[in-house]
């Protein structure tokens, strides 16, 4: 039995919700009645009751044979009125284009979300072209530029002792290694993610400090065989410039609600 703020957790909303977290990750790999019960150690009986009520509701859909499950359109819909609802994404969204046109290369916007980074704006190169959009999607915050710059404003006792998730060659793996890369960041100013998300991408992350610690950052990806000793020089400047005018021009909370 868990309790959250001195409230009893609701078993049935909670289960709801894991359910609805695993689908998401499934992504385009929709499972089976009985891999969703073992997974979340549900009855199967118990576990269909639910999945035909989320079905009925648009959060989960199904195959015309009823037998696979995944993720529905009203996830999308729910999605999307976080992002058109969020004050600093709203904000962002234009210099983001103001970097991307100065850059030629893809920006994005992320917000920490307990040990990943969730994107919530991206501006696509016109030179490299994602067939996926990365908006909606989490990615582990010690492999990016967006994590490592959002981690680098948090205290180091905060992080887990590992061993971390890989995603390429090139990702920590051990707590000491990325302690070291923290450490660089925060006398650097900013971090560099050098194809450790994705194989041949470089990184670039800014934090956002109108929090205290940040949740926000942005950062420019640039695939490594574009990259110059003078294309990073411009990146960092241009980067720096468009944090500075977010930082300046982004709410405070005001009479809007302060949201945790």
């Amino acid at each position: 039995m868990s309790d959250t703020g001195g409230v009893r957790e609701v078993k049935s909303a909670a289960r709801t919700v894991e359910l609805l977290e695993l689908l998401a990750a499934r992504g385009d790999r929709p499972a089976r009645l009985q891999e969703l019960a073992d997974q979340l150690g549900v009855p199967r009986s118990s576990m269909y009751a639910l999945l035909q009520t989320l079905i009925a509701r648009g959060w989960v859909r199904t195959d015309i044979t009823g037998s696979l499950y995944g993720i529905g359109l009203h996830a999308l819909l729910t999605g999307t009125s976080y992002l058109d609802s969020d004050p600093r994404v709203r904000v962002v969204r234009p210099y983001l284009d103001e970097a991307s046109q100065a850059l030629g290369e893809t920006i994005h916007m992320g917000r920490l979300d307990g040990r990943n980074v969730a994107y919530l704006a991206t501006r696509e190169s016109h030179e490299y072209l994602r067939t996926i959009s990365r908006v909606g999607r989490r990615l582990p915050a010690h492999v990016g530029a967006l994590g490592k710059a959002l981690l680098a404003e948090r205290d180091d006792t905060d992080l887990p002792e590992g061993p971390y998730e890989a995603l390429t060659p090139h990702s920590h793996t051990r707590r000491a290694s990325l302690l070291a890369d923290l450490a660089e960041v925060r006398s650097r100013g900013y971090s560099i993610d050098r194809e450790e998300g994705v194989l041949g991408i470089v990184g670039f992350g800014f934090v956002l400090r109108y929090d205290s610690p940040a949740t926000d950052a942005i950062s420019c990806s640039v695939p490594r065989a574009r990259l110059t000793p003078e294309h990073e020089a411009q990146i960092i400047t241009v980067m720096r410039e468009i944090r500075s005018k977010i930082e300046a021009t982004a709410p405070g909370t005001g009479g809007a609600p302060h949201w945790r």
